[in-house]
């Protein structure tokens, strides 16, 4: 039986994540917009040089290129906390605590580091990735059309990108293409954003607040080859990678947003009364305040195996897959219940309950959506049969 009580060192680091979102984040989002993506500039190189001082800037990089070097299951502890507030499922702690969010870039060349990954993880540069397109998202190997075809020293691209998240505020961006048939013909390149024949476009009505999504274009856009990451047809295979180890903090902030979603739904059935009796003493909301409890505990404990396979250098597809899906629609289930017990003041937006609503319905669809997730656990239980 594994045993996930904190550490002391991790219950330091979850103590600090905490207070800082309760004390620094939670009070500043009582003056901004209820949709806001991003502080004040002023609030935010504040905060920023706060983390800088607590050791965790770049929270989820490797010792290797200067990050605190953090295990797994420490991060997706730290994720959980980081979430806990109205724009946390997307922007936690409006990222004054930094990170790549592009873990290629560990993979890349000395060049590709100094020029792209450091000034990443200085908060000087930001970056997006690109793998979805018009064609799909679900089965990229397959749905890839964007294009790379060698020319001298450089690689041209050509094709479109869809559902990209950051990419009309970015230095960069990561982008997967076809440079060859079948599975093995994905490569990723570094594109810059100023580069010629690039172009986004923004897809304004969506449901999510932080980020929203853009569309890319690729005409005739000239790639050097020192941009390109990783062995040309190895393009799949980082992508895959990336998308399973993400799925892990992926989860771990659906289960931050449950917990702060149940904390207020648990506050407010001890104060609000109906009929004579405040909600906490009436059974349908204690079982719904139970349903939430059951949800909660159950997506974390799941979270925090795949964490510590992940950290022990087992395969976690199936691990990472199981955690993404139970927590994603577990905490849906705790916001909606907790929007319910609210009553109308759950989808008023002076409480973050309705946001979180919106932004944990994309959270199903995400990192891969809860259909192909099924998939893959199937291929590990039935093996060929599936």
């Amino acid at each position: 039986m594994i045993d996930f009580t904190p550490t002391e060192e991790q219950q330091l680091l979850i103590d600090t994540v905490r207070q800082f979102v309760r004390t620094e984040i939670v009070p500043l989002e009582d003056e901004l917009d209820p949709d806001a993506e991003s502080l004040p500039p002023p609030e935010r190189r504040r905060l920023a040089e706060r983390v800088e001082q607590m050791g965790l800037r770049a929270w989820d990089a490797p010792a290797e290129v200067g990050g605190p070097g953090l295990d797994v299951v420490t991060m997706a502890l730290l994720a959980m906390e980081m979430s806990q507030h109205r724009a946390g499922l997307y922007a936690p702690c409006y990222g004054v605590f930094g990170g790549a969010g592009l873990a290629h870039l560990y993979e890349g060349t000395e060049y590709q580091k100094q020029r792209y990954l450091y000034p990443t993880l200085r908060g000087e540069r930001s970056g997006f990735f690109a793998l979805s397109e018009p064609s799909g998202g679900s089965d990229p190997a397959r749905a890839i059309r964007t294009t790379a075809v060698r020319d001298g020293d450089d690689w041209i691209l050509n094709g479109h990108k869809l559902w990209i998240s950051n990419a009309d505020r970015a230095d960069y961006g990561i982008v997967v293409a076809r440079t060859a048939p079948g599975r093995k013909g994905i490569t990723s390149f570094i594109v810059d954003a100023d580069s010629p024949g690039f172009t986004v476009d923004r897809i304004v009505h969506t449901l999510r607040s932080a980020h929203p999504a853009t569309e890319l274009s690729f005409d005739d856009v000239r790639v050097p080859d020192r941009n390109r990451l990783g062995a040309e047809g190895e393009g799949f295979t980082l992508a895959a990678a990336r998308l399973v180890r993400q799925r892990i903090p992926y989860a771990a902030g659906c289960v931050g947003v449950a917990v702060a979603a149940h904390r207020m739904a648990v506050d407010y059935a001890k104060i609000r009364e109906t009929f004579g009796k405040k909600l906490a003493e009436q059974q349908g909301i204690q079982w719904m305040l139970v349903d939430n409890e059951i949800d909660i505990r159950t997506a974390r404990l799941l979270v925090l195996q795949a964490a510590h396979r992940a950290d022990r250098g087992e395969d976690v597809r199936t691990d990472a897959a199981v955690a993404k899906l139970v927590a994603t629609e577990a905490a849906s289930r705790v916001v909606d219940r907790s929007m319910q017990i609210h009553g109308g003041l759950g989808v008023a937006k002076e409480l973050p309950l309705e946001r979180w609503y919106r932004e944990m319905r994309i959270r199903r669809i995400g990192e891969g959506p809860s259909e192909v997730q099924r998939l893959i656990i199937a291929r590990d239980v039935l093996g060929g049969a599936a």
